[in-house]
């Protein structure tokens, strides 16, 4: 499996989106209401680049010239020909059990913070007038895992 850090949390705000290479694919991974997504980012269609296209929602309607706009945000549709697919399963709207685009799972982990420059070591300037306080850098990343 191969894990590739797209970013941190915060560079990635709900609606957001960003298209990554990863094991020599591209990859388009979204922010929905604060749940990430990652998609191939081709369109079985006739390989358009998918993730470049708009995100919207379902409409839905009980009879003609009524509609309804459900689950803002997780339909995806194509730039090129309007086919549309759920960012959160990657299966099309208009035949989820035939067509459907690869996904790849996304998990958020902790980010180890770089030491910091100058940082005491223990052992290091035991010198008991110099005072030092532990720091620490709370961050999350948005990795993808991808089978090579």
């Amino acid at each position: 499996m191969v894990r590739h850090v797209v970013c941190s949390v915060d560079e990635l705000p709900p609606g957001g989106r960003h298209i990554v290479e990863v094991a020599g694919r591209s990859i388009g991974v979204f922010n929905v209401g604060g749940r990430y997504y990652a998609l191939r980012n081709r369109c079985p269609h006739h390989g358009a680049p998918l993730c470049r296209g708009k995100l919207t929602g379902l409409v839905t309607g009980p009879e003609p010239y009524q509609y309804h706009i459900e689950r803002e945000g997780e339909i995806l549709r194509c730039p090129w020909h309007g086919w549309e697919f759920d960012v959160t399963t990657g299966r099309s709207v208009f035949n989820p059990h035939r067509v459907g685009v690869k996904r790849y799972d996304v998990t958020l982990e902790p980010a180890s913070p770089p030491p910091s420059p100058g940082a005491h070591q223990a052992g290091e300037h035991d010198d008991p007038s110099i005072e030092t306080y532990a720091v620490s850098i709370e961050q999350r990343l948005i990795v993808v895992h991808v089978e090579p």
